[in-house]
């Protein structure tokens, strides 16, 4: 987006009931190149892995073909799961995908596996590790993407000198503070845990150390945003993706369900706080409360960009909540500007 706050698309490739996955891999893709028409910064992809309803688990693959449909966005991940893999493979596909689409690819990685202790031992994951191993995977990750370093045994063919852009994502503040000490960009996921957000956001700043990669933070959030006609008619999209935590608190299949006027009678009051509280910094409603919704949230949090998540049941909400939204964050580039401006200051 050249003008107004900065704004990019994650996406989880949401499947509808009893359809596979190419379906929803198409409408990921026309998702993708209006996002590009409407200015969007980036398309990220998730990897989840054994999810009923989410077709995003070879989150290098989609990315390659997400590129290949699209011609100036940015497209990565948000984010491959490090402990999940080997860093000499990740960085072989991501050298890949960097020369197939130079200049384009994003290397956004998380420290949590993704999935169930069953989902984790699949994946050949080693059940002693904890996350506390992730500096160690990013560290030898970086060396495999950067300059040949003196006797370097093991050489990642391609990756190696490719320097894909890494931004580190997280849910708490262990991402925060490592993102701050090497001087990387930090994504908080406000989408699904939204109760650290705000020390996330201040302990980035305050302790950013400048790098070769930024001179001061950019922070991104990932939030929940559905936007309408109406106040009352974002709302009752809304139920949807309401009703797919509910069933993931319930260990119900976790597949997306069409909208409901009331959650009234659907839910228990502990049920409805446990979903609120993942659904706490979601931004619903027109495009007037949508762009109040923003600015506050900038301003808050210092963030320099805000990645959207939209969970409708239909792909054509979908497509309108995010035109709507590119609209709206034209017109908030002062807010945007200033709020990134005082926590920059503030954090040196």
């Amino acid at each position: 987006m050249t003008t107004g706050l900065s704004v990019s698309v994650l996406d989880l490739v949401g499947m509808q009931p009893a359809e596979g996955p190419a379906p929803a891999i198409a409408r990921s893709v026309d998702l993708a190149q209006r996002a590009e028409q409407w200015g969007y910064k980036r398309f990220w992809l998730a990897e989840h892995h054994s999810i009923d309803g989410l077709a995003c688990s070879a989150t290098a693959v989609l990315i390659g073909h997400i590129a290949g449909k699209t011609s100036t966005i940015r497209v990565g991940s948000g984010g491959i799961m490090l402990p999940n893999h080997a860093p000499l493979v990740v960085a072989e596909q991501f050298g890949t995908l960097e020369a197939l689409y130079p200049g384009r690819i994003d290397l956004g990685l998380g420290r949590a596996p993704g999935g169930d202790f069953h989902t984790m031992r699949a994946l050949r994951r080693s059940l002693q590790q904890s996350g506390d191993e992730f500096p160690e995977l990013l560290e030898e990750l970086r060396a495999y993407l950067g300059p040949v370093r003196p006797a370097q045994a093991v050489k990642a063919t391609p990756g190696q000198n490719s320097n894909v852009p890494i931004t580190l994502l997280g849910s708490s503040l262990f991402s925060a503070q490592l993102a701050a000490r090497l001087g990387l960009p930090f994504a908080f996921a406000a989408h699904f845990a939204p109760e650290y957000l705000h020390a996330a956001a201040e302990v980035y700043h305050r302790t950013f150390q400048p790098s070769t990669t930024l001179d001061k933070p950019y922070l991104m959030v990932g939030v929940q945003v559905i936007a309408a006609q109406t106040d009352r008619e974002a709302q009752r999209l809304f139920t949807t993706p309401q009703q797919r935590f509910l069933r993931l608190i319930r260990s119900q299949p976790v597949e997306l369900l069409p909208p409901v006027d009331s959650m009234s009678s659907l839910w228990t009051d502990f049920e409805r706080a446990a979903v609120m509280s993942k659904l706490g910094a979601a931004i619903v409603g027109s495009n007037e409360t949508v762009k109040e919704g923003l600015e506050r949230l900038i301003q808050q949090t210092g963030a320099s960009e805000v990645i959207i998540a939209t969970d409708t049941f239909t792909h054509e909400a979908r497509l309108e909540s995010y035109q709507r939204v590119a609209d709206v964050a034209r017109s908030i580039e002062n807010a945007a500007q200033s709020a990134a401006v005082v926590h920059s200051s503030a954090a040196h």
